[in-house]
């Protein structure tokens, strides 16, 4: 049976009623002032940081970087990598040291880095969790993208194993996902490794991997992986800390970047995990989302469920899955899923990491999906808390002619008393975006079930100030009652994003020793793209 005969109009009529009650009123909706304990003084250090998404004239991009923020107010340096399918590749590119911050007692605030890379002065956005770690936006007018921002940790050496998740687009445009492992010998040689490919549809899996990491930045980046069937690939690889770098590529064939995680376990978890995946099916552009349930024998057991936004057609109900995983190679699984009622690709590579569990489907030729699965350990949600949020995917307006993607940063309170939301929202998009500062955000929120699957249903502006699409629905996931990935469910994005509690109390040392969040990043589809002069051959 196809997705669209599985979905049903009336879902989506009944979340057109939401958005419109929400935000149809001519009235501009009451936002409660931000509240909140933040300060200038929570950003304090070098903080690394990543966005990834398209810039103004529709070519794929990403930054990776770092910026010294001295608690006041002030940026004092930092560095820069940029890969850009329209621009090409600087790498190393120094931060003034008279660029400027201002936060918000919400956590919300803004950046301003001056640079000497085409893009000049770079705008983010961003939403605090603490004083380590944020979530971020591009906020300008010469790209929109999201990613994360993390508190550094100086004299890095990397040691062991670890696992990754790299996204982009390769030279000519196509979405281009890789994800494997690697353990390091001396030097930052790889002593072993694999490595998973999904090229615009096209998968490469189980390659073996071998190359060197070495940790910069530089202006000569030495980082190569190298795959037998695809080749070598080079990057420039930034540390947070001994437990995560990030990674972004400058060697002119693509624009990936991502993360590297230390891989504590080379085992699948037992029990429910949330998952979140973005990518495209024979449907369109897909958001897929849910709780994988295993039993630490090899099942994906028939309690898990799925939540699909397919190119805007809505699963009214979770869809029930089940399926198999087993052992592909060292730190490798693969997850048969091909008779078990999940959609979304019937082979999944998945990698352990200390979060969890990297993915990337690899079973068919016209499917390109990928994410991570996190386990649960509560299923809870707190009210009377502050959020950040982060939302990233494609907006209508331009399905079927090309890719318009939308970044959002927010923050909102959830209401003890009831069931309301309120709060601020950010939004920019590419191509054609204008930044849009401080749209109000109000709407309700489902607490979750036993599952830990909840809603948060908002209206996104009035009737001066909105944005792009009026509002959102999320379907979102407990991971462990602080930590939230979700799906947009409504008839009117395609989106992914995460939402973590806030906390302007905790010291920064706590605060960098917690877990980093992995946040999964939609795969957009490039506009015609005007080739740079030697532009390299595709991958």
């Amino acid at each position: 049976m196809s997705l669209r005969n599985r979905f049903v109009l009336p879902f989506i009529l009944s979340t057109l009623a939401i958005l419109s009650a929400c935000g149809g009123s001519s009235s501009p909706p009451v936002v409660a002032p931000p509240t909140g304990g933040f300060s200038t003084s929570n950003l304090n250090g070098t903080y690394v940081f990543s966005v990834s998404g398209t810039d103004t004239v529709g070519a794929p991009y990403a930054l990776v970087g770092t910026f010294t923020a001295n608690g006041t107010g002030g940026i004092t340096g930092g560095t820069v990598d940029v890969t850009d399918l329209s621009i090409g590749q600087i790498a190393n590119s120094p931060v003034s040291n008279n660029g400027t911050y201002q936060i918000g007692v919400d956590g919300r605030g803004r950046a301003a880095l001056g640079t000497s890379t085409p893009f000049g002065t770079i705008i983010f956005t961003f939403a605090l969790q603490d004083s380590a770690h944020g979530l971020i936006t591009q906020f300008d007018g010469n790209a929109s993208g999201s990613g994360t921002m993390d508190l550094q940790t100086s004299g890095v050496s990397p040691v062991g194993s670890y696992a990754f998740s790299f996204s982009g687009a390769d030279s000519t445009g196509n979405a281009f996902v890789t994800i494997g492992d690697f353990s390091l010998g001396a030097g930052g040689a790889i002593s072993a490794g694999l490595q998973d490919f999904n090229d615009g549809g096209f998968p490469f899996p189980d390659e073996a991997l071998t190359g060197t990491v070495v940790v910069g930045p530089s202006s000569t980046p030495a980082t190569t992986l190298t795959a037998a069937q695809l080749g070598a690939f080079t990057y420039d690889v930034y540390a947070v800390d001994a437990n995560h770098l990030k990674f972004i590529e400058m060697d002119g064939l693509g624009t990936l970047a991502g993360d590297a995680f230390s891989q504590t376990s080379t085992t699948v978890p037992t029990g429910a995990l949330a998952f979140a995946l973005e990518g495209f099916t024979l449907s369109g552009p897909t958001a897929a989302g849910g709780f994988m349930v295993t039993d630490g024998a090899g099942a994906i057991t028939n309690a898990s469920t799925e939540d699909v936004n397919a190119n805007l057609s809505i699963s009214p109900t979770p869809l029930v899955f089940s399926g198999s995983y087993a052992v592909a190679g060292a730190g490798r699984y693969t997850l048969n899923l091909a008779t078990g009622g999940f959609f979304g690709g019937t082979t999944y590579a998945a990698y352990p990491y200390s979060g969890g569990l990297f993915l990337l489907e690899i079973g068919n030729d016209s499917i390109i999906m990928a994410g991570a699965a996190y386990p649960q350990s509560d299923a809870t949600f707190a009210a009377d808390q502050g959020y950040a949020l982060n939302l990233t995917g494609i907006n209508a307006l331009a399905l079927g002619t090309g890719a318009v993607e939308v970044d959002d940063i927010a923050e909102f309170t959830a209401a003890n008393s009831g069931t309301t939301v309120t709060g601020l929202i950010d939004e920019n998009f590419a191509p054609g975006g204008i930044p849009t500062f401080k749209i109000p955000l109000n709407g309700t929120y489902t607490a979750p079930d036993t599952s830990g699957r909840g809603f948060v249903s908002a209206a996104g502006g009035n009737s001066s100030i909105s944005t792009l699409n009026g509002g959102f629905l999320l379907t979102f996931y407990s991971v462990d009652g602080t930590t939230f990935p979700f799906i947009e469910s409504d008839n009117g994005q395609v989106a992914a994003g995460v939402f973590v509690q806030q906390n302007a109390s905790a010291s920064a040392s706590a605060a960098a020793a917690k877990a980093h969040m992995f946040v999964v990043r939609p795969l957009v589809k490039a506009h015609a793209v005007q080739p740079k002069k030697n532009q390299p051959k595709n991958r």
